[in-house]
């Protein structure tokens, strides 16, 4: 199971470039034809993993609801983030990969509440919870790197 967490690892230390490597405006810009911006992107990566694997499985996220409902799959910014925000986010990045990867060693995952995705993927545990992240991840990454090329 190691190598789904290097994946991730890899993943988040782009993200966290991403973040590093962009001002608040083009964090926040949402280029003509995107529902969504950076932020949003890489923020939404965090709320899904969070669902994903520790909400199905019936444990506390490690991050807020309030977090969670403001990225989540249908949402759009409702408003610029501020740079605190942004600071928010990229630590939770490295934050939540941690203690994921940390609960996982220690079995904590005992209990799976078996979902499908809008892709038709079916997660019935969590190493397929954790594997389809690193999948969507992937995807939100992509978008990143087009919505790079407009701002």
């Amino acid at each position: 199971m190691s190598s789904v967490f290097e994946t991730q690892k890899t993943i988040r230390e782009i993200l966290v470039k991403i973040l590093d490597n962009h001002s608040l405006d083009q964090l926040n810009k949402i280029p003509e034809g995107y529902k969504n911006n950076l932020i949003w992107n890489v923020a939404h990566c965090v709320a899904s993993q969070q669902v994903l694997v520790y909400k199905l499985s019936g444990l506390p996220m490690l991050v807020s609801d309030e977090f969670v409902g403001k990225y989540s799959k249908g949402t759009k910014p409702e408003r610029d983030v501020t740079q605190e925000e942004v600071d928010e986010v990229k630590e939770l990045l490295i934050k939540t990969l941690h203690q994921t990867q940390k609960d996982y060693e220690n079995s904590v995952f005992k209990n799976y509440n078996e979902y499908k995705t809008s892709m038709g993927f079916d997660l019935r545990n969590v190493q397929e919870a954790l594997d389809f992240v690193s999948y969507h991840e992937g995807i939100h990454t992509g978008i990143i790197m087009g919505i790079k090329k407009f701002i």
